[in-house]
């Protein structure tokens, strides 16, 4: 067979993702530098030695429940079991951002991704409340994954060794099961999703906005229930065709992931979207990329297929790696059929193959939680209160939702939780106002403002409002009336919280 014929057979047979290989590590690199960006700004105010919830406390806990370093470190792998501090913290995740602008740049091997695979997961490990989300252990999944698409030492953009296809399959795999979960938590969940009311809601009720949400908000309801029924189609059904033949892949590919671009553009769900775009790309081959990509891009790819060496060993791996990740797909897809789906959850210590959903329930109003500082010595009924303004997340009713995705601004999405309940469920509040009671630099910088730039207030307390969107063409963005107190005064002098913060290790 000539090299012209074996190029057709590459390109024209439906088996060649010499492209598909190319984009994928190249957004996996991007969404790892977000990630590792937001744990370079993020990681010390929230998790470091004195951070709201210290990383330190919480692994000398795990090492006290099981015993022993060692059992901790099979129960919750990371690397920083073999120490932690501030600066480690830092500078680990400037590191992790410079390898992901190398992957980003178009330059990936089996291991650097393993080793962002295994410095993201460190983070996410001890990450607590502020990493518990689902697109940090679908992250890991991806990175996993990713790791098996490159040649081990081979860091070129178009490497001599071809894309495995099993890899490619299980790439599908993935996405399959992305879409599938958070289809079934929704029928499963909140009637809204049943009844196709869920969106008279959500755009308004999301945990962060965007400007768009609010016109999206004021759409009419038939456009909401159209919306409501495509999103069951494309999670209930065209995840089915990505395992079909090439033209039922291709255009599954295209509605899976225009319906995230849509997602992008109406909130702010962090990379969640970004990632989730991951592994429908698989969906396509180099007959679809290579009408949309640059042409010098698709030269290099026609020049990898002519040049290509299969690689027993890489094949026999992705081989391997298909067997355990069948094996550890059966609790997923037992979850995925039971009555009492799990959202979100993770089998195994290395979150390898995990469970996933988004929205099971959709809120019919959005509190807010405002925190207020006083200066006065005492209060009284002329004390003024200011307040603290989160990056992302509403407060002023004048100033306008954020584009901020794929950045996620962790403090403002816990909040957005803990609005939904009381203090008692969010402890680390209590930790939060004291740092504000002393104008902590490190928390102020997860803020959008320091209403007391001078000295620290003598009073911090939080109020609950009722935030709705305002109509088209006022002024401001919200209005929002009051709800009631959710924290009362509090200041330095408190002995209740005092006591409380000594007994949560939290404070000497």
């Amino acid at each position: 067979m000539t090299n012209d014929n074996l190029l057709k057979k590459l390109l024209n047979g439906g088996n060649s993702y010499w492209l598909t290989r190319f984009v994928i590590l190249r957004l996996i690199g991007f969404v790892y530098a977000i990630a590792f960006l937001v744990a370079a700004q993020q990681l010390v105010p929230l998790i470091g030695e004195h951070g709201i919830t210290p990383a330190n406390h919480f692994l000398a806990s795990i090492h006290s429940q099981l015993g022993s370093r060692t059992a901790g470190m099979f129960r919750l792998p990371t690397l920083f079991w073999f120490g932690i501090s501030d600066n480690g913290l830092s500078i680990f995740a400037w590191i992790g951002f410079g390898l992901s602008l190398i992957v980003l740049a178009g330059y990936a091997n089996a291991i650097i991704m393993a080793i962002l695979w295994m410095m993201y997961m460190s983070i996410v490990h001890v990450g607590q409340i502020w990493y518990g989300y689902g697109w940090e252990i679908q992250l890991l999944e991806t990175g996993f994954l990713s790791i098996f698409l490159c040649p081990l030492f081979d860091a070129r953009p178009f490497p001599k060794t071809p894309p495995p296809l099993l890899v490619i399959w299980l790439f599908r795999w993935l996405g399959f099961r992305v879409m599938i979960g958070a289809g079934l938590i929704k029928m499963r969940g909140d009637p809204c999703w049943r009844d196709l009311t869920c969106l008279y809601y959500h755009y308004e009720t999301q945990p962060i906005p965007s400007p768009i949400s609010r016109y999206l908000h004021f759409a009419p309801h038939w456009f909401h229930k159209i919306e409501t029924a495509w999103n069951h189609f494309i999670e209930l059904i065209v995840p089915w065709f990505s395992f079909g033949p090439r033209r039922a892949r291709h255009i599954a590919g295209i509605l899976l992931v225009s319906f995230q671009i849509f997602l992008v553009i109406s909130g702010n769900l962090s990379f969640l979207n970004y990632v989730t775009i991951i592994p429908f790309l698989a969906c396509f081959d180099d007959t679809f990329l290579r009408r949309i990509l640059p042409k010098s891009l698709v030269r290099r790819a026609e020049q990898a297929a002519q040049q290509s060496e299969s690689s027993r060993v890489q094949n026999g791996v992705a081989i391997a790696l298909s067997i355990l990740v069948a094996y550890l797909s059966i609790a997923p897809v037992l979850n995925l059929a039971s009555g009492r789906q799990l959202m979100n959850y993770s089998y195994d210590p290395l979150d390898l193959v995990n469970t996933y959903g988004a929205f099971g329930t959709v809120g019919r109003e959005r509190p807010e939680i405002i925190f207020e500082g006083a200066d006065d010595a005492f209060i009284t009924g002329d004390t003024q209160w200011k307040e603290y303004e989160f990056k992302a997340k509403p407060s002023d009713p004048n100033r306008r939702p954020p584009f901020i995705a794929p950045y996620q601004p962790r403090i403002d999405w816990q909040i957005w939780f803990a609005a939904m309940a009381s203090p008692a469920d969010y402890p680390w509040t209590l930790h939060f106002v004291w740092k504000l009671l002393h104008n902590d630099p490190g928390t102020l910088s997860l803020l959008a403002n320091n209403p007391f730039p001078n000295a620290p207030p003598h009073y911090i307390r939080a109020r609950l409002y009722r935030y709705q969107f305002a109509p088209i063409g006022d002024r401001a963005w919200w209005k929002r009336e009051p709800i009631g107190e959710w924290l009362p005064a509090l200041s330095t002098n408190d002995s209740e919280l005092r006591h409380f913060l000594v007994a949560m290790d939290w404070l000497d």
